[in-house]
């Protein structure tokens, strides 16, 4: 069974995108970590998530900007602390999106790694 970690049903949460198994929203969950939740924080304080449901959620937001530009800076990525690349290192690959889910890759970053 393949699980939609993000839903949204008219019945549910007023409409909100929520995260699957929780009474938790899309909305919420970008509050959280605007206020400087991370990811041990998020599992802490809610322990239904999952690491892979969360990694969704800030994907989801991430296609549809327009209804969170709030969460957004202007470079692109999501305000606040986001998985660390090693929590995001086993994600599949389409989720760890870079200043999203996973940390940005700097330029000087880029460098080393193509010049080896």
């Amino acid at each position: 069974m393949t699980i939609k970690w993000v839903k949204v049903d008219p019945l549910v949460m007023r409409g909100e995108p929520f995260c699957y198994g929780t009474r938790l929203t899309v909305r919420q969950l970008l509050e959280l970590r605007r206020n400087g939740y991370d990811l041990p924080g998020l599992l802490r304080e809610h322990p239904e998530l999952r690491r892979v449901g969360i990694a969704h959620a800030y994907r989801y937001a991430a296609e549809h900007r327009e209804r969170y530009r709030e969460f957004f800076e202007r470079d692109g990525s999501l305000v606040g602390p986001g998985l660390t690349a090693d929590e995001a290192a086993d994600l599949p690959e389409d989720l760890r999106v870079p200043g999203v889910v996973a940390p940005k890759v700097r330029a000087a970053a880029r460098r080393a790694t193509h010049s080896d």
